[in-house]
């Protein structure tokens, strides 16, 4: 029973180590993969940061009027929810966290008598809301953890021809902010239409210039503003993609601790087994000892106790002068 036991213990034991040994390496290429994304995020941030001052100039110059993506509509009857979450899982509360975000808010949306459409980047995302039984309008998956500015690219324009023509009052967008290495927080907020970039958003100290725009701004602005809206969809890809590589390494760091600790206890449990194993046939062997010297002792009084039986079932077969010695001419 305490052999089985053992073999049981050793077979988990093994089992839980190549566990471990995959929960490291994952461990190790999101840790790697962290420093990348926080790159890519960082590099990202001026093209962001320029495009921004373009748009603010253009708006001071008086562009803008009348623009589709940047004109709030008066009633806002549908609502789209672009939900960026992970394609892979074994990320922590990563997933869960963004998913539960964005399906209360459309539950909230639905409550005010809204009608709401649903935009997954993901697939994690994807087989959420199809098992929930939600319709999902457009789906797109394959570079959660990596994303180019052409994917930005591709979810911003499906979003944008939408909203234009006037099939989504509002987009909303879902994802996950990259703070620190320690900290990232679920956030919902409006993608289109476009937040305004007012004059007084200008810096008042410092000299301003004044630009002369060739062709006219409201031209250059229709340009610029889908390239705006790529941006903050990319910059929102690439947060979500460091804030998932984040999320793993925690959360493998975590399963690696787990397994260590798992495997301390299953060995301790089996060599606890083994000893009692050993016990009892220590105990065996003692209790047979014990008795081979016992019959040893005793062999002597059982001959005894046998030839006397024989002696009083045949008394003509035994002499009478030796009791004990059968007769010669018997």
């Amino acid at each position: 029973m305490a052999g089985g036991q053992e073999r049981v213990l050793r077979r988990r034991i093994k089992s839980v180590q190549s566990t471990k040994k995959i929960t490291r390496a994952m461990e190790l290429i999101a840790a790697s993969r962290i420093v990348k994304a926080q790159q890519r995020v960082a590099a990202a941030r001026p093209y962001s940061e320029r495009i921004t001052e373009v748009i603010r100039n253009l708006a001071k110059a008086g562009a803008g009027r009348g623009s589709p993506l940047l004109e709030a509509r008066e009633e806002i009857t549908t609502v789209c929810f672009v939900v960026i979450a992970a394609d892979r899982g074994l990320a922590g509360g990563y997933n869960s966290s963004v998913i539960r975000l964005a399906e209360r808010a459309l539950l909230a949306e639905r409550a005010q008598g809204r009608q709401t459409a649903l935009i997954t980047v993901g697939k994690k995302a994807h087989g959420y809301f199809r098992f929930r039984g939600y319709e999902i309008a457009e789906s797109f998956s394959g570079f959660s953890d990596d994303p180019s500015y052409e994917d930005a690219r591709a979810v911003a324009s499906f979003v944008t021809e939408k909203f234009e023509a006037g099939e989504y009052d509002q987009v909303r967008i879902a994802y996950t902010r990259f703070l620190s290495l320690g900290t990232q927080r679920a956030t919902d907020s409006t993608f289109l239409p476009l937040e305004r970039l007012a004059e007084d958003e200008a810096p008042s100290d410092g000299p301003t210039a004044d630009y002369e725009f060739e062709p006219s701004p409201d031209e250059i602005l229709d340009r610029l503003l889908p390239r705006y809206a790529e941006a903050r969809l990319y910059a929102a890809m690439l947060d979500a993609a460091a804030s998932e590589h984040a999320n793993r390494q925690r959360a493998m760091k975590s399963a690696t601790d787990n397994a260590d600790d798992l495997i301390t206890r299953l060995s301790r449990v089996m060599n606890r087994a083994r000893q009692d194993a050993i016990t009892t046939e220590i105990m065996e062997i003692v209790g047979g000892a014990e008795a081979l010297r016992q019959g040893a002792g005793n062999h002597e009084d059982l001959l005894v106790d046998v030839v006397g039986g024989a002696h009083d079932l045949f008394p003509e077969t035994y002499d009478s002068h030796h009791p004990h010695h059968p007769r010669s001419d018997a």
